[in-house]
């Protein structure tokens, strides 16, 4: 990471899903599209077009409110076949900028071109050009942000849409986030706002303000971090430019060896619905899944399956990963649970066709657009209430694509350990 000028750029795609819908369809230009199906089931908004959000419409609300807010909206299918091959060609244009490309959802991105302006000339213009490429390449247009930081080029983005562009100066980051409002901030949701506003806190600038110890007494070591991101503080590079990713996993150590089969099969849940996410994250399924277990003699032990179909669904996965874990757990004391993905590939490399009830996609992709709005732990299921989390995830070095993960979201009527 170069720090003290300009060279992370945030790129982040305007009401991607209902903008393709009406890049495709010329009769919804300018009216109000929502993307997510029928108005009158029980699915949720997965996005809509900004004509529709002047009428309160937003992202992971319920179709039928929707519907109520903005009678004349068009409600059209989610085709996420599509949104993937558009999000690729838009990814496309990204690596002739610069290698140095980290794709963190369908819609958005960031870059590092600390190593591209010899050819492309300073941050700026790169993403002046890289804006006008996209319109070029794909008929659709993007907002950015460009800073010295990420969280910096990613608080820009989202500032001036649609089709914004936000260049924040080296040194004038705090100055930058001082009035906007906390809930901005990275690692701010709505529960770490409501402790704040506590405080008295309201802006990123009083969270500046407030003493370290402070923020620490009230939020645990997160109060540090946040200390750090109110300042405009941020070292954690772009990651990208490698080959594909080629597995994706997760896995975990107990603070207490573990022998309670719940605990474990919670514990797989768990790593199962980080894996996911970060699948359909990315646009990828998997082939096969693998679990990992070391036992309290530290010995470890491997076991893999094939699946019949690639999928991206936790339910399908987790009753793989059970299925292997059962007999290796069995009369243990488990240190240590993992859970992998391998044979990854994108719907249209992998099958020609997807074994998958209707409903339950609908459901997951109306889950994953609560969570993109609301957070991790936004949706829950009953049967995880009240209950704790495994130990704090740790990072797999060995994993693409990584990262921690929040609250696991258990089947009510899943398969057990027994």
């Amino acid at each position: 990471m170069t720090a003290g000028r300009l060279h992370i750029i945030h790129v982040d795609l305007d009401a991607f899903f209902a903008a393709v819908e009406q890049r495709d369809h010329p009769e919804l230009r300018g009216k109000p599209v929502i993307v997510g199906g029928d108005p009158h089931s029980r699915g949720v908004v997965s996005t809509c077009s900004y004509e529709a959000r002047k009428f309160g419409v937003h992202s992971a609300m319920p179709l039928r409110t929707a519907l109520a807010l903005c009678p004349n909206g068009i409600f059209v299918p989610v085709d996420g076949a599509k949104y993937q091959r558009v999000s690729r060609d838009v990814m496309g244009v990204f690596r002739r900028f610069t290698p140095t490309v980290e794709q963190v959802s369908i819609d958005e991105a960031f870059l590092d071109v600390a190593g591209s302006e010899a050819l492309f000339g300073t941050a700026v213009e790169i993403a002046i050009r890289l804006k006008k490429e996209v319109v070029e390449t794909t008929g659709l247009t993007v907002s950015v942000g460009v800073a010295t930081n990420k969280l910096i080029a990613k608080v820009g983005s989202d500032l001036r849409k649609p089709d914004g562009l936000v260049v924040v100066e080296p040194g004038q980051e705090a100055e930058f986030l001082a009035p906007l409002e906390i809930r901005r901030l990275w690692g701010i949701g709505p529960k770490t706002a409501e402790r704040l506003h506590g405080l008295g806190v309201r802006t990123i600038g009083e969270l500046a303000a407030v003493p370290v110890d402070t923020l620490a007494r009230t939020l645990g070591d997160h109060g540090g971090t946040l200390h750090d991101r109110a300042l405009g503080i941020d070292f954690d590079p772009v990651v990208g430019g490698g080959e594909a990713a080629k597995s994706v996993s997760h896995e975990t150590t107990f603070a207490v060896d573990v022998t309670d089969k719940d605990e474990i099969e919670r514990t797989l849940l768990a790593l199962t619905e980080g894996v996911t996410a970060r699948l359909r994250s990315a646009g990828i399924r998997a082939g096969t899944i693998a679990v990992k277990i070391r036992d309290s003699r530290f010995q470890t032990i491997t076991r893999q399956k094939h699946l019949p179909e690639p999928s991206d669904l936790t339910d399908t996965i987790w009753r793989v990963a059970l299925e292997l874990a059962r007999p290796e757990v069995r009369g243990k004391r488990i240190r240590l649970l993992g859970v992998s993905a391998t044979q990854l590939g994108t719907p249209e490399q992998i099958s020609m066709f997807e074994v998958v009830d209707a409903k339950q996609r609908r459901v997951v992709d109306a889950t994953d657009a609560v969570r993109r709005r609301f957070g991790d732990h936004a949706v829950t299921r009953a049967s995880l209430l009240n209950r704790p989390l495994p130990a704090p995830f740790e990072r797999d070095p060995n994993s693409a694509i990584e990262g921690r993960i929040g609250v696991p979201k258990l089947p009510d009527d899943g398969p057990g350990l027994d």
